[in-house]
């Protein structure tokens, strides 16, 4: 199963919202939005976000389909979506046009005052649109896209896009370097490109998958459809970072005053009062006393060395 891990600039982040036909508000990582309610961060995902114009055979003017799939924000509420059909009117008799078929399409987000987060999975899918409803637009095996905000860390976002990816029957190998074109001869052409990641500071959005179409279909009243679809998308903003603790006051250090004690009187003084020692009036006495046992020991030194010698 092959893997393509999104790396690219903004200038092709789908996810920002660049698709002028899309009427849905673009998912972006410019930031500065603000928190949600009550500090929370922000969070949105969408697994398709179509925009295209529907020409009929029997109309003189276009159609537009501009729609989302499966989009949920938050903290308005943790959700999860899995519709994924859309109705237009004048195309196929009326009947509701399944624009994607999967095995597993899921959008989430949740977001609190610690964390924002956005994630989309779609496994097994199948892009279809007016005109062309036996042969899939795009099919792949699977896209993910996931954006995290938390508060005090750098966003991070990412998108995939795994295993086989086909256009209109054609088995297409996509390249990080630059879009891919299919084109079918009586049917149309599909340029498919990697989209992208884009953070800054304090958000980050991530999509998998963009797709220019122009078909010609001229099947089911269908004459011509053209436009973008932008598959699997997330975004999400950062809760302000926790205010920082401010640091301790340094204590003041822990002084306690000497104590001395007078060997004749058996009194201690401490503190203050270390200076009046040197200068009561015991200190004669104690000085006096210090001087005799300086000489008796002095006297006994000489003494001693007079016996040794004689």
């Amino acid at each position: 199963m092959n893997s393509n891990t999104l790396r690219m600039p903004a200038v092709v982040l789908l996810a920002t919202g660049a698709v002028a036909l899309l009427a849905a508000p673009p998912a972006s990582a410019t930031g500065g939005g603000g928190a949600g309610p009550g500090g929370a961060g922000k969070a949105g995902a969408v697994v398709l976000r179509a925009g295209l114009d529907v020409g009929l055979l029997d109309k003189t003017v276009d159609i537009p389909l501009k729609t989302t799939l499966n989009e949920v924000t938050a903290p308005a509420a943790p959700a999860q979506k899995t519709a994924l059909t859309v109705t237009l009117d004048g195309v196929e008799g009326g009947a509701p046009v399944s624009v994607l078929r999967a095995d597993v399409a899921t959008s989430e987000a949740t977001a609190d005052k610690n964390k924002a987060e956005a994630e989309v999975n779609l496994a097994k899918a199948r892009v279809h649109v007016p005109g062309l409803p036996a042969l899939s637009l795009v099919e792949v095996e699977q896209v993910t896209s996931k954006a995290v905000c938390e508060a005090g860390r750098k966003p991070v976002a990412s998108a995939n896009v795994l295993g086989k990816v086909t256009a209109l029957g054609k088995k297409v190998t996509l390249s990080a370097g630059g879009p891919t074109k299919v084109e079918v001869p009586g049917m149309g052409l599909v340029t498919m490109e990697l989209s992208g990641t884009e953070t800054t500071s304090d958000a980050a959005a991530a999509s998998a998958l963009r797709l220019t179409i122009s078909v010609n279909p001229l099947n089911l009243n269908v004459a011509e459809v053209q436009g973008e679809i932008v598959l699997a998308e997330a975004h999400c903003t950062s809760p302000p970072a926790p205010a920082p603790i401010p640091p301790k006051p340094e204590g003041k250090p822990d002084v306690r005053p000497q104590a001395v004690a007078d060997t004749r009187t058996g009194t201690v003084t401490t503190g203050a009062n270390l200076a009046e020692t040197g200068g009561g009036s015991t200190a004669p006495y104690v000085a006096g006393a210090a001087l005799v046992l300086l000489g008796i020991g002095g006297g006994a030194l000489v003494l001693t060395r007079r016996r040794r010698t004689s």
